[in-house]
């Protein structure tokens, strides 16, 4: 397997640390859905220390709900809001010497991107202003919107399971999460496989994502 390893880090969760280390690239939370300018310039410093590539992890401003509720918000605020975190996450960044290299939307803010085109197209205004990358599922208007404006990265997930037209299932059901690691490690290779994907994410509050990611590196050349 022969991939990005990506996870969402920053959040004030215990296991960055150790996740960091094991990763190729993190998503870096902008203190907005959850942490704060430590723990995100805290994941900086370990991204620095062991040559992780970094992207910025902007959600709704929604901390009771970690970033994780549907929010109906107009483009131009969708926009600003990408725009005020990734900004904020740049100023951290550049204080340990790191670039940002691409933007991954969190929690709701991605999965509404997947279909609903207000939320999507914002987006991508946001990352063709700030001239970087977007991180999103393939098959999404994300994708669709991209083309021929920004780079799209395609991202699949290791720990979650998938609806038949490609978005996630939601977490309020039961079978919303991979548990196994042998079962993680056999989706991820299909979705390398049948979707094209270029970057595989464990989600950094996951219980089990210090094994799950432990596993997928062995997996990696």
């Amino acid at each position: 397997m022969n991939l990005d390893l990506n996870s969402d880090l920053g959040e004030g969760c215990p296991h960055d640390a150790d996740i960091m280390p094991l990763v190729t690239s993190a998503n870096i939370c902008c203190g907005f859905h959850a942490g704060d300018a430590h723990t995100s310039r805290f994941a900086l410093r370990l991204a620095a220390e062991h040559g992780v590539r970094v992207g910025a992890h902007p959600g709704y401003a929604d901390r009771g709900h970690f970033g994780r509720r549907e929010l109906a918000l107009s483009e131009d605020a969708i926009v600003e809001l990408v725009l005020y975190q990734v900004g904020a996450l740049m100023g951290l960044a550049k204080a340990e010497n790191v670039t940002l290299q691409y933007i991954k939307p969190h929690g709701a803010l991605y999965n509404q991107a997947f279909h609903v085109e207000a939320v999507a197209r914002p987006l991508v205004e946001a990352a063709v202003l700030l001239q970087l990358p977007l991180m999103g599922q393939p098959g999404s208007l994300v994708e669709t919107l991209c083309r021929g404006r920004i780079e799209f990265i395609a991202e699949g997930f290791a720990d979650r399971r998938y609806r038949p037209d490609g978005t996630l299932v939601s977490r309020t059901q039961p079978d919303a999460f991979v548990h196994d690691v042998a079962e993680a490690l056999a989706q991820a290779d299909r979705l390398t496989r049948e979707h094209g994907i270029r970057s595989l994410c464990v989600h950094g509050d996951n219980p089990q994502a210090l094994a799950f990611v432990r596993a997928l590196a062995r997996k990696s050349p």
